[in-house]
């Protein structure tokens, strides 16, 4: 079986945020099932594609509106990855160093996915799946049953993946002067309140479509961002599959990245001494329980709230734990995160911007991870922590509650259920007072890391969802 996954993200090459991480393992462990899997993503002008070699497999052009555009097709030579890597480079639009945030990235999205299928018909590659992943990449199953120049396609499977429905790509009609020419009778299926929605057009013109968890899933029909009623009317091609992580990449027994492997049979010295690391870098105490957070500041992930809890959890608890924040993104919240580093500098230690070698580092050496998102789609950052031995404290929301049970259940985590700073400082306190019993600790530590959590149940799943699903659509 032939899969394409279509991204903007995939790890190692661009990474924003968990979709680059599950781009970059999944068709991975597909291939180990003996699939066919590839990812095809833009170009980026980054530090990935200066070390390493590309061919030229394609050049052709393609026309937004009156402008006509260069598409250069490479493929990344030495396979290292585990899939073979495909990147499609336009000068003028996907020749940039940024993933997102430029004012035309609405031309951006659109051109790629033009661009991928126009060389897919060019040189008559015809994939068994095209796996779509977000709204990025959601006007492809429209576009090949309804775009003429793509007739070489039509009727291939499409699978769509909803990683986060907060983002949906919406945009004014007036852009469908940039799509190919279509079959204009077809057009609500890019109609979602008078709009041209990506994301609702995938899910309309899609084989059949996933969340990044079954608990998310179940969330949509009622959360949404106005989608509701179609997730509830296209409900029958509809699943959830939670994601799984990179055993390979994510291992603290061999991780490049951290100061001291360990594993479960030497977990808490092995964890002690990256935490040593960690707080004599930043100046803080060693002795006193450390909770991490890593993520964008973004209201989904809560980090809105991170000042008050950082702020009251310190004050009401005088000092007794450490906080260390890895994280960039509303610059507000980051502002107040600097005032409050000025105050609270022997408790709280704040890094901002992304860097990937410090987020294995803080799991490896924090005691506790709190996640205090309001949505959380795919949650893979509390399976991050588990591996590592660290205790995740979380908002009972998305994959959170799919993956992490509370100690008074049993489980190995600190669930709360409100997004708010009260029920946040709450289920930290709670965490500080089991701290202190040495031998649950170790307990907890020890049922973390014995989950599984690899993505080779995953894969399976997602094979189950292309054969028997999508096949059946």
């Amino acid at each position: 079986m032939r899969i394409f996954h279509l991204s903007m993200e995939c790890y190692p090459i661009a990474k924003v945020g968990g979709l680059a991480d599950v781009v970059g393992a999944l068709p991975k462990y597909q291939n180990k099932m003996r699939l066919e899997a590839s990812v095809i993503m833009p170009w980026y002008n980054n530090a990935f594609v200066y070390n390493h070699d590309f061919e030229i497999v394609f050049e052709g052009f393609i026309h937004q509106a009156e402008q006509m555009y260069d598409v250069i097709v490479y493929k990344e030579k030495s396979q290292d990855l585990g899939f073979d890597l495909y990147l499609v480079k336009i000068p003028g639009l996907l020749d940039r160093e940024k993933v997102y945030g430029y004012w035309d990235e609405s031309e951006q999205f659109i051109a790629f996915q033009h661009a991928v299928l126009h060389w897919l018909s060019a040189m008559e590659i015809r994939p068994d799946i095209l796996h779509c992943h977000d709204y990025h990449t959601g006007l492809v199953p429209f576009m090949i049953e309804n775009c003429p120049e793509f007739q070489f396609l039509k009727g291939v499977k499409t699978v769509g993946t909803v990683h986060n429905g907060e983002y949906q790509g919406s945009m004014d009609w007036l852009m469908s002067k940039y799509l190919p020419f279509f079959d204009a009778s077809h057009y609500g299926l890019l109609d979602w309140d008078s709009r041209i929605n990506p994301m609702a057009a995938m899910i309309k013109s899609c084989h059949v479509f996933n969340t990044v968890s079954k608990g998310y899933l179940e969330e949509l029909f009622t959360s949404f961002q106005g989608l509701e009623a179609l997730i509830f009317q296209e409900r029958q091609k509809a699943f959830g599959i939670i994601n799984g992580i990179d055993t390979e990449v994510w291992n603290p027994e061999t991780d490049p990245m951290i100061k001291q492997h360990y594993s479960l049979k030497n977990a808490e010295i092995g964890k002690s001494k990256n935490k040593s690391e960690i707080c004599k870098e930043y100046g803080l105490d060693v002795d006193l329980p450390l909770v991490g957070f890593i993520g964008r500041f973004a209201v989904e992930k809560g980090a809105d709230l991170l000042p008050g809890i950082i702020s009251k959890s310190i004050t009401e608890t005088n000092g007794q734990f450490n906080i260390i924040v890895l994280g960039s993104g509303d610059s507000h919240v980051e502002h107040l995160l600097k005032d409050l580093q000025k105050i609270y500098h022997f408790n709280f230690a704040l890094d901002l911007g992304y860097k990937e070698y410090l987020s294995h580092q803080i799991y490896a050496a924090a005691d506790f991870l709190l996640m205090p998102s309001r949505v959380e789609p795919c949650g893979l950052n509390q399976m991050y922590a588990m591996r590592y031995g660290t205790i995740p404290i979380v908002r009972y929301t998305g994959e959170l509650k799919d993956t992490v049970e509370d100690i008074s259940s049993g489980g190995s985590g600190f669930n709360f259920t409100e997004a708010n700073e009260e029920s946040a400082i709450h289920a930290i306190k709670r965490a500080l007072s089991v701290y202190q019993d040495k031998k649950r600790i170790k307990m907890l530590i020890e049922n973390n890391m014995n989950f599984n959590f690899s993505w080779e149940k995953s894969a399976e799943n997602y094979l189950h969802l292309y054969k028997y699903r999508a096949e059946n659509q």
